[in-house]
């Protein structure tokens, strides 16, 4: 297993991250198959990974709806025996639910039972999950920052994060406002290099020395196994014999920033492929005629494009409070993936939606590329109404 050094804390981490958001389940996501899903955990720990991340609504009936069952198997599946020790060889990192959080005393409150849930005296990375701007100014203003130095004082926790599903100027400003952050928590991918924080988010925070954790490098598979056809064409001509899978690993890992990537691992092929690039992919590795081989797979998908929307944000601000680019982002993914998951298109966390959008036209007079945006907006509300 390759290890890398998370930031600041000067922590080393396996370069895989085991993520405990899609584990085997028996017909419903709420009912893990512990069986399945223990022998995956404790495999990967054996193989060197010593990363395990979950989460409060993870496993829930329906997601982001309630307590989920992620978190009591994973304090399950480490508790084991004795002679294992699963719990000291790994480092645990679940999330405070910030959605669910309306006072100072609540924060408190979920950090005890998510405690009981997982089977621990302390946490080893509390993270505040998925965070935009609004959501981190109203946990500072309710008291985030001295909840999260006090949970490290009392030995709770032993480092704060947060991951991000915002725009991608907040990600250095939550930076900014708390200068205990161990890491940053963000989405990217070959696909996603310009998506919430992006890029630019990734190295702001590398600069800053803080550890970078990534988040959806697969896509939710989408990079895996689900790809189009256009898509694997390219993959397909190129010498090196990887998988769609094991090129999406690698991109990610070929950036110096990035500390780690957490992969939700359902099977034993996807758990052993994953194992085997881990230990083998490095930073700086892919030489240039790689890297061509992306960009022609961006421009692969290219023709399945609905708004060709630059995200410059010359339309924004709405005077609706229509997030435009957002919005399109998330009908150009439907079309992209064809599907129609929140989560995989970013859909959940828009806040706002295109059913506010009356018709103005202030947007189309502001966007250098001539968007018809009313009409987007309609196909996008068309496009995720169930």
């Amino acid at each position: 297993m390759q290890f890398r050094r998370l930031g600041k804390t000067g922590i080393e981490v396996s370069a895989l991250g085991f993520g405990c958001m899609r584990l085997p389940t028996l017909g419903a996501p709420d009912r893990i198959d512990e069986t399945a899903a223990t022998g995956l955990l404790h495999e990967a720990i054996e193989a060197g990974v010593n990363y395990i991340d979950t989460a409060w609504f993870y496993h829930s009936a329906a997601a982001m709806a309630g307590a989920g069952e992620s978190e009591p198997f994973v304090g399950r599946a480490l508790s084991g025996s004795p002679k294992n020790d699963w719990r000291e060889r790994v480092h645990l990192a679940t999330k405070l639910p910030q959605q669910l959080v309306k006072t100072r005393e609540d924060m408190d409150n979920f950090l005890a039972r998510q405690l009981e849930r997982l089977q621990t005296e302390h946490i080893d990375f509390y993270l505040v999950h998925g965070l935009n701007g609004e959501s981190w100014n109203r946990m500072r203003d309710l008291g985030v920052r001295e909840f999260l130095d006090k949970a490290r004082e009392r030995g709770l926790i032993r480092h704060a994060a947060f991951s991000f599903h915002g725009k991608k100027e907040d990600f250095p400003r939550i930076i900014d406002e708390y200068d205990a952050w161990a890491f940053g928590q963000l989405q990217y991918n070959y696909i996603d290099t310009d998506y919430q924080a992006g890029i630019a988010g990734l190295r702001y925070a590398a600069d800053k020395g803080l550890g970078v954790v990534i988040m959806e490098p697969l896509k939710g598979g989408r990079l895996a196994n689900k790809l189009p056809p256009e898509l694997q064409a390219v993959f397909a001509a190129r010498p090196e014999g990887w998988s769609p899978a094991e090129w999406a690993l690698r991109y990610v890992w070929n950036e110096p920033g990035v500390s780690l990537l957490l992969s939700g691992m359902g099977d034993e092929s996807q758990l052993k492929e994953n194992l085997r690039v881990a230990d083998s992919a490095r930073a700086g590795e892919l030489k240039p005629d790689s890297l061509r081989v992306y960009e022609a797979a961006k421009k692969a998908l290219a023709s399945r494009i609905k708004a060709d929307c630059t995200a410059c944000r010359y339309c924004q601000p709405c005077p609706f409070g229509v997030q435009i680019p957002e919005c399109l982002a998330a009908l150009n993914s439907a079309a992209l993936w064809d599907t129609k998951d929140a989560r995989l298109t970013g859909w959940s966390s828009i806040e706002g939606r295109p059913e506010a959008c009356t018709e103005c036209g202030q947007c189309e007079e502001a966007c250098p590329q001539g968007l018809p945006i009313r009409k987007l907006l309609k196909d996008t509300a068309a496009a995720f109404r169930t």
